[in-house]
């Protein structure tokens, strides 16, 4: 019986017009990967690195080299020990993950990867292929949306025990006020009574804030310059609490653009960080407040689209105080959580809340004993509905 023969085409080494294609075919395999705006990395069985694009640098936190091919994927991602359990089981799973999730630890990102085989003609697995995506924004954007969620259902109630508690303080601050007229002469039953009308008015302030944080935040967008708002924190600031012998500095270059924001809420937003620096520092210290432009995403700018970084400005108000221990970092924007023995803990809630509307993002770094930074991080341009 006469063999079948193949009518698939076949390609010789020395046939100019194969190696031809083939090049061609490397050459674009190779500028594929490299501009491929998802992470791929490739190994071998024997441990070797195969290919690393740009993509995987930049989310591992890897300069971007060609150095790294041929070399153990071990050693590359030393760093990355739970990258490297995950490729080192490639191998030993009966089934590999087609989709999971995953928190880089030394970068604090997340990534969603998929993990395939890759094998010969005679179907033996010779490598493994990492397909991965950085989904840290997408976290970002599900967890405020968690949050507002939260916040509408927290909301609907504190508003209503928020009025139901407003009518009845104003009465006793009323009548209280009423009664010390008529004990002008009875010096022990006027500090009684002024102590009731003080926390009364105190009370009242902690129901005004709840109703602040459960409004919805509503910015009046207009081009906002940065110094304008930052300057009239401090003035809020130096009128809301003492400032004592505490000095502060304020570095806005002047290349800095101005801000599409609510001038106001920024002033807010501003405000608040510089009350808890003073109340922090107890009258005595410095705050550092500097400013810088960024288009870069390694610098710290905003990528809204979790690839191209906007242009953003980061300001930074940091502080020589006392410092916030470790374990309380956390929680710091959380509602109602507090450390001062009168707070109501929503200042830096409502602080989040701002800078979230405006599109930006906040963090707070801190060493016990050496003080505290809290850092704006707010896009030039909006990049969505200002309106919440």
């Amino acid at each position: 019986m006469t063999p079948r023969r193949s009518t698939k085409p076949t390609l010789s080494p020395r046939d100019p017009t194969t190696l031809e294609a083939v090049g061609l075919g490397d050459v674009f395999f190779r500028q594929m990967v490299a501009n491929m705006r998802n992470g791929v990395l490739a190994i071998k069985r024997d441990g070797l690195l195969v290919l690393i694009n740009g993509e995987a640098c930049r989310i591992f936190g890897l300069p971007v080299s060609t150095t790294y091919v041929g070399r153990p994927y071990s050693e590359v991602l030393r760093h990355h020990p739970d990258i490297v359990r995950v490729l080192a089981g490639a191998f030993e799973l009966a089934a590999l993950p087609n989709r999971a999730d995953l928190r880089l630890k030394p970068t604090d990102k997340v990534i969603g990867y998929t993990l395939s085989l890759v094998r010969d003609d005679d179907g033996e697995a010779t490598g493994a292929a990492l397909f991965f995506k950085d989904l840290t924004h997408v976290e970002q954007l599900e967890e405020r949306e968690r949050l507002r969620d939260r916040l509408a259902a927290v909301g609907e109630m504190a508003a209503t025990v928020a009025h139901e508690i407003k009518n009845p303080l104003a009465g006793i601050e009323v009548m209280a006020g009423l009664l010390k007229r008529q004990l002008a002469g009875n010096r022990d039953a006027l500090g009684l009574v002024s102590e009731i009308i003080n926390e009364a008015k105190m009370a009242n302030a902690i129901v005004q804030e709840v109703l602040e944080f459960v409004r919805p935040v509503r910015l009046q967008m207009e081009r906002t310059p940065l110094l304008h708002a930052l300057q009239n924190a401090v003035a809020v600031a130096d009128g809301k609490v003492r400032r004592g012998q505490i000095a502060i500095t304020l570095d806005v270059p002047a290349e800095i653009p101005p801000i599409k924001g609510d001038g106001h809420q920024l002033t807010q937003v501003f405000g608040n960080l510089l009350i808890n620096a003073y109340e922090a520092l107890e009258g005595g210290g410095t705050i550092a407040i500097a400013a810088r432009l960024t288009h870069d995403g390694d610098d710290g700018a905003l990528l809204p689209d979790g690839h191209e970084a906007v242009p953003t400005v980061i300001v930074e108000v940091a502080d020589d105080g006392p410092g916030v221990a470790s374990e309380l970092t956390d929680k710091i924007f959380n509602p109602f959580f507090t450390t001062k023995p009168q707070g109501s803990g929503l200042g830096l809630a409502i602080v989040r809340k701002i800078v979230d509307a405006h599109e930006g993002r906040i963090d707070m770094t801190s060493v016990p004993g050496r003080g505290t930074c809290f850092r704006v991080s707010l896009p030039v341009e909006s990049t969505s509905e200002w309106v919440r």
